[in-house]
């Protein structure tokens, strides 16, 4: 299950950073936070799994 977690997190953060490029090119400032929460969300996901791997 780890490994579906942390591929969960990388597709998080890759749509995170996409929602929030363009939000920020058409002005939408409310979009990009909301893109940059889900960016941090999934960075945090991908990095708390690879942290568990590493105390296994």
């Amino acid at each position: 299950m780890s490994t579906w977690e942390r591929t969960k997190g990388q597709m998080e953060e890759v749509a995170g950073s996409a929602i929030r490029k363009s939000a920020h090119a058409l002005g939408n400032e409310k979009l990009a936070a909301k893109g940059g929460a889900l960016q941090m969300r999934g960075k945090a996901r991908r990095l708390k799994e690879k942290g568990k791997e590493r105390l296994s």
